[in-house]
């Protein structure tokens, strides 16, 4: 009896880390979303929600690394549950990371919306915020399910993001060069999709993480796919 509450709670304490990581990554795809729509909709009033709500995140991740480090140091996990610990705070970590770059998106945008608006740039803003909260998404819910297939599908499309990068730090040179009244807040744009860009790259790191967590492998790929032309 005393054994069956033993793995019982210790079973506990796991889903406990993975639910609270869950709950992480929601209010990450919230604050990056919003992040987008700020700048999209130049709503100074979200820009300002965001940057102050960043917090949460911050906390979420002592939590998790808190609960993790415990759970290893009394429970001695082996093997797939040692894996899925050490998996919480590597994903956290990443989370966290996301939420300081929607946070400087949203900073930027305070700056940008005291310019005149530049449609199409802010459209090609949006197309590759919509992509970036897609990739995240899909690998919070692979993350959830433990589903290896999806994890891989979004470390095998990283390019996608990097093209969209590519495509609009060309349009912004463009705009820069033809009209030098644009130089600053085409300059705080190319930050905002430099930022994007990272929280694609970090949407591919919690994939590789849930492949390690669950097949105990590295990708098999020494490299993931990049396109690197314009990469700072």
């Amino acid at each position: 009896m005393t054994t069956e509450h033993t793995v019982k709670s210790y079973e506990e304490e796991l889903n406990a880390l993975s639910a609270e990581c869950a709950r992480m990554g929601g209010l990450t795809e919230s604050q990056v979303a919003d992040a987008i729509n700020a700048v999209v909709k130049r709503n100074q009033e979200l820009a300002t929600n965001v940057v102050t709500r960043d917090d949460r995140l911050d906390h979420a991740e002592r939590d998790i690394e808190r609960r993790a480090l415990r759970l290893i140091a009394l429970r001695q996990p082996m093997a797939d549950d040692l894996r899925r610990a050490v998996a919480s705070m590597k994903i956290a970590n990443n989370l966290e990371r996301c939420g300081d770059l929607a946070k400087n998106i949203a900073k930027r945008t305070l700056v940008i919306i005291e310019s005149d608006p530049l449609t199409p740039l802010t459209r090609s803003i949006d197309r590759m915020g919509k992509l970036v909260v897609q990739r995240l998404t899909t690998v919070l819910d692979a993350h959830a399910r433990q589903d290896l297939e999806r994890a891989i599908a979004v470390w095998s499309h990283d390019e996608d993001v990097d093209e969209h990068y590519n495509s609009l730090f060309r349009e912004l040179l463009t705009y820069m060069m033809s009209d030098p009244r644009t130089i600053n807040p085409c300059a705080h744009l190319l930050f905002v999709a430099k930022n994007l860009e990272r929280i694609g790259d970090h949407a591919t790191n919690i994939a590789e993480i849930i492949h390690y967590q669950i097949t105990g492998e590295d990708m098999i790929a020494p490299v993931r796919p990049k396109t690197d032309a314009f990469r700072a």
